[in-house]
């Protein structure tokens, strides 16, 4: 049953994009219909691999090997653990919401747009999925292709600017890794397994090599996934892709894009280049830090509410990528929830502004003000999603920035309290910021009476918003439900990094909070 999930979770939205492209692109209810389908079947079909998920076990699980490209040993090879299964449950829960949010707001080329929407989630559910690192290569450059065309056709006024710089950015980036790929199958044919891709092969023998060509290929790797984080000072093309996209594809680039790049962290340099890793701790948490109070800065400054939230996924992105450097089995578990946290939370501030931006066709803050007595029950939401990115305790926010700021001050690779003590200060930035732009939006004078008669949710925005304050408040109120499916996995990569280190193992005891 696992596996039969796992393969119908990854194709069935390939089979549904090609599904879309066979109706009339005049039967419009037609396609919105069957592509949100597509997407609801797959996000069951996910949770049956869930319920098939063994969480005692830090093994790879539901894994399929089958050869494809022999020669150089590239093979069809998929399988979770626990951290990527709760981002491809995270991708697939979003996905159809992501996908009602759209039947509104896009009116022009449907067909083309949720064919590209579902290859877009098949290219994403690939990346968490690949165990072999030509097939990761495949995916990662697929989900250029869609992200390109969504942010171009279907953005703003400086939509294809933004669709440009996403995909240069995105592409000198993966070529750098390609290169450190096609290096370590070389390696692995001078180790003794022989020219390979297989990615459990590798993180056998990857470790043993040499300090001075680990880092390269190091910095190979994290390049490319600190661009995609992105990780400050890589971040410049994220502010100009989240203001031009449109709603859906905001949701997206927010909840599961940005991810890519913080999982690809833990599960290659990680776990392929620990000596590198520990090496390089201290510089890649000293950019997170900077990240974390500089977007946070540069946030509180900003006009457009929608590049307000853009500019705070880069200090929240800070967090995990703080997290994961840790190289603690607190940071890590708190960085793997806080991937969740973020995609949550910040997908629901996108998807307020996004119904701001139906009403009144405007982002500007100064536009808005006393929205409150016109849009009540929106008020309630948007008040939600703001709380839960500020880290208020009871909300998913509070858990993942309490565990990675622990794991950054108990870290013995960083080795300071500065890290946790200035990082904190985002905190305290992220409400200054958010409580500020939510107090001009919702409760300023209301001089404009464009902002007299707007109207309250619809029942679709309802569908759109309910689901996702159930799972702010469950991880806010009970993260154990969550977080126990990645701790064995999130314990193997700290044992593995540890055990190619001087540094002792890790303690046996459980950190994920009941």
């Amino acid at each position: 049953m696992g596996v039969f999930s796992l393969l119908c979770t990854l194709f069935v939205p390939l089979a549904g994009s090609l599904a879309v492209l066979l109706i009339d692109r005049n039967q419009g209810k037609a396609i919105r219909l069957t592509a949100l389908a597509v997407s609801l079947v797959t996000f069951a079909l996910s949770l049956l691999m869930l319920v098939s998920f063994d969480a005692s076990s830090s093994a790879m699980q539901f894994v399929v090997n089958t050869s494809w490209i022999a020669s150089i040993d590239a093979g069809f090879r998929v399988g979770v653990d626990g951290t990527s299964l709760l981002l491809v449950l995270l991708t697939t829960f979003v996905m159809p919401i992501a996908l009602l949010t759209s039947f509104t707001s896009i009116k022009k080329q449907e067909k083309e747009y949720y064919m590209l929407l579902l290859l877009l989630q098949f290219g994403m559910t690939g990346v968490f999925m690949a165990l072999d690192t030509f097939l990761f290569y495949v995916f990662w450059e697929v989900i250029l292709i869609p992200m390109y065309f969504i942010i171009g056709i279907w953005g703003g006024k400086d939509r294809v600017y933004a669709a440009v710089k996403f995909f240069l950015y995105t592409l000198v980036g993966s070529l750098l890794m390609l290169l450190a790929i096609i290096w370590l199958g070389f390696y692995g044919d001078a180790a003794g397994v022989g020219f390979t891709t297989d990615l459990m092969k590798l993180r056998m023998v990857a470790p043993a090599i040499g300090i001075e060509a680990q880092t390269w290929l190091f910095l190979a790797f994290a390049l490319a996934f600190c661009i995609k984080v992105p990780l400050f000072p890589l971040h410049t093309w994220l502010p100009d892709a989240h203001v031009q996209a449109p709603t859906a594809g905001s949701v997206i680039l927010a909840a599961v894009l940005l991810k890519m790049g913080t999982y690809g962290l833990i599960r290659f340099n990680l776990e392929l280049f620990p000596a590198a890793s520990a090496a390089w701790a201290a510089p890649i948490s000293i950019l997170a830090v900077v990240g974390i109070v500089y977007g946070a800065l540069v946030a509180m400054v900003q006009t457009d509410v929608k590049k307000l939230v853009a500019y705070s996924s880069v200090s929240h992105l800070g967090f995990v990528v703080l997290g994961i450097f840790s190289l603690t089995v607190e940071g890590i578990q708190g960085a793997v929830i806080q991937m969740v946290n973020h995609g949550l939370s910040t997908g629901m501030l996108f998807l307020c502004v996004g119904v701001l931006y139906e009403r009144r066709h405007t982002r500007e803050i100064s536009e808005y003000g006393g929205v409150t007595s016109a849009m009540p029950r929106f008020a309630v939401f948007f008040a939600i999603a703001m709380f839960a990115s500020v880290g208020l305790p009871g909300l998913n926010g509070f858990v993942g920035e309490y565990l990675t700021l622990l794991g950054a001050f108990r870290s013995p690779y960083l080795n300071s309290w500065w890290y946790a003590i200035v990082s904190a200060s985002g905190v305290i930035f992220a409400a200054v910021y958010l409580l500020w732009m939510f107090q001009r939006v919702m409760f300023g004078k209301n001089d404009n009476p464009e902002n007299h008669h707007l109207r309250d949710l619809t029942t679709s925005e309802y569908w759109q918003l309910a689901p996702l304050v159930v799972f702010i408040v469950w991880i806010g109120v009970y993260p154990h439900t969550f977080m126990r499916l990645s701790e064995q996995s999130v314990r193997a990569v700290v044992g593995h990094v540890m055990h190619h280190t001087s540094m002792s193992t890790p303690p046996s005891a459980s950190v994920t909070p009941r």
